[in-house]
């Protein structure tokens, strides 16, 4: 009996009639419906209480159900609260989803138990108007504090042409204002310490070294950092509720905007996603195509954090060479893409076209001279002892809180964990690739720094790979719902060209279902939780963002450092504010 069938039995055999049925789910996660009563209960018991517990609150989010048509064996629900847990230790999932009736339903808080909860409940109450009883600062956390209504339930306008006409008229400016003013005491923070008066400080949301259109507001004794409040949703563009009204085509170009960054490794996870919905198989060179851009992607991403990262810390210099090797990937990108930092390009069941003539060429000459700069970069920066002195033992977390954190990626491998998704669930083909996993052991500044320059060299040697051994074949899967079609196809017959035309235009009807499919993206985790009604639109689409989950953790790793140090920290998590805002 595998690991997911044990779970489920030992869940079944524990907690009885609190759980409520087993949900069939095409990513194959287990999912169990529980009553709203006892998920506290059930998640307390899988994080502590099992063998090889679930440490890890991947995500928490919601579903509107009261339009759905497809819910064969679910329970009666008018909402659905979705908790997403990680073993690291048996390297496995579980879903646990608990119905609410009303139109306001409640639920009690689970951020006694894991400390990450706090935003992600805040996202839903934000979106959803679902309340989390028990807990304190329930309070809009991407829109802003006089939006009325809920964006994410079904009733509520998805275009601006739907809703009033916005107006700015002075009082509505001033109670705006006013409901941005700062009150320390509302997030239990005061202005005295035990023998000293405290400071506030504002920090952001338009200071260079925020990286972004982000607010931190610090609570200082002198220099040191007593306290700190993070402000987020200044970039909040609804991409979840656009992903509503567009077909599962067209939604493509906005998953590129999400890490602005990451270009096409923003496609990937949407269309894994897609792709396994409809069961559709790609061919091994859209594998190897894939996987070739996605880690031009990481070095690129990669470069703008080394840059700006030593920038922070008093460099001038290595930002412009930094900035003009990333120019060098992007004349790669648009040679092949046809587009540079959003080239828009992997599509449903393949991409968009193949290769063109003389893409070898143009890579086999990049990579040494990409390996040659790297060497440079370590003499410069990582060698240079003002970088070690501002980044060695700064903003450090052990294993244990990452885990508790949901961080993913660079930051989780700095503290010594050698566990990165293309090696653990390997996707796209990335099982036929020999690569390392960089880690470090001091999970500080410095150690995220090293992994991520160590993983730009594991990326130089996976397109190496790509490019001495890239397949014969096509660069579309043939399955129907493949959009769009290839053209030798849609030109066969008339009722082949009606089908062309529809798939375009319309976009495909995916099978109903539901499915979250992860990659290990440039900042760590991307995925898209997908639920399908049968339509050509998607029912729900989930984001999580690994930024969104990293952010969160500043105030425990600056509390004690100097404000000069928080530039250091918020540099070495490397975040984008439209990955946390979406």
């Amino acid at each position: 009996m595998n690991s997911q069938a044990t779970i489920l039995d030992e869940l079944k055999e524990r907690f009885g009639a609190a759980v409520l049925a087993e949900q069939p789910a095409r990513d194959a996660v287990p999912t169990l419906w529980v009553e709203s009563g006892e998920v506290r209960s059930v998640l307390k018991y899988l994080k502590s209480e099992t063998t090889a517990p679930y440490r890890m609150l991947y995500d928490l989010t919601a579903i509107d159900e009261r339009l759905r048509s497809h819910r064969d064996g679910q329970p009666e629900a008018d909402f659905s609260v979705i908790y997403h847990l990680l073993s690291l230790d048996r390297n496995a999932d579980i879903r646990v989803k608990t119905p609410l009736k009303g139109e306001y339903p409640s639920l009690w808080t689970i951020t006694d138990l894991w400390s990450s909860a706090d935003w992600y409940e805040r996202e839903v109450w934000d979106m959803f108007g679902i309340v989390f009883e028990g807990r304190t600062g329930l309070r809009r956390i991407l829109l802003p504090p006089g939006w009325e209504g809920h964006p994410l339930r079904k009733e509520h306008p998805a275009r601006a042409t739907e809703m009033e006409p916005f107006s700015l008229p002075p009082e509505r400016q001033e109670s705006a204002q006013e409901a941005l003013r700062f009150r320390p005491e509302e997030w239990g923070l005061t202005g005295r310490g035990e023998d000293t008066d405290l400071m506030f400080l504002n920090l952001g949301p338009q200071h260079p070294g925020a990286h972004g259109v982000f607010r931190v507001l610090l609570q200082l004794d002198g220099e040191e950092i007593v306290g700190a409040v993070p402000e987020i949703g200044f970039h909040h563009r609804g991409a979840e509720k656009m992903a509503e009204r567009q077909t599962w085509h067209t939604f493509i170009p906005y998953t590129d905007r999400i890490d602005y960054l990451g270009g096409v490794m923003n496609n990937l996870p949407y269309v894994l996603a897609v792709e396994k919905l409809a069961g559709i198989e790609v061919p091994d060179r859209v594998k190897v195509i894939r996987v070739m851009m996605v880690e031009f992607f990481r070095i690129a991403s990669h470069l703008v954090w080394y840059g700006t990262f030593a920038q922070d810390l008093g460099m001038l210099s290595p930002v412009f060479f930094t900035f003009n090797d990333r120019e060098r990937i992007f004349d790669i990108v648009k040679a092949v893409m046809g587009g540079r930092m959003h080239p828009m390009w992997f599509r449903i069941g393949g991409v968009a076209q193949d290769l063109p003539q003389g893409w070898e060429k143009m890579v086999r000459e990049f990579l040494p001279y990409m390996v040659h700069r790297l060497k440079e970069y370590d003499r410069t920066i990582m060698r240079n002892r003002i970088f070690k002195a501002r980044t060695m033992g700064i903003g450090s977390y052990s294993l244990p809180e990452a885990i508790e954190w949901g961080v993913t990626g660079p930051g989780l491998r700095a503290c010594g964990l050698a566990w990165d998704l293309r090696k653990k669930r390997p996707y796209s083909g990335y099982d036929q690739f020999d690569f390392e996993i960089p880690t470090a052991k001091s999970g500080d500044c410095y150690g995220r720094s090293v992994v991520r320059v160590e993983e730009m060299r594991q990326s130089l040697r996976i397109i190496e790979q790509c490019v001495n051994n890239m397949p014969p074949g096509s660069y579309k899967a043939l399955h129907p719902l493949t959009t769009p079609p290839l053209k030798e196809h849609a030109l066969r017959d008339i009722e082949t060209l009606i089908t062309h035309f529809l798939g375009v235009s319309w976009g495909p009807v995916i099978p109903p279902g539901e499915v979250c499919v992860a990659i290990e993206a440039t900042k760590g985790w991307n995925s898209y939780y997908l639920v399908s009604d049968g339509s050509i639109h998607s029912y729900r689409t989930r984001i999580r963002t690994p930024s969104f989950a990293h952010v969160q953790m500043i105030p425990l790793i600056c509390r004690g450092f100097m404000v000069a140090d928080l530039l250091a920290i918020l540099g070495s998590i490397d975040y984008v504010m439209a990955d946390v805002d979406r």
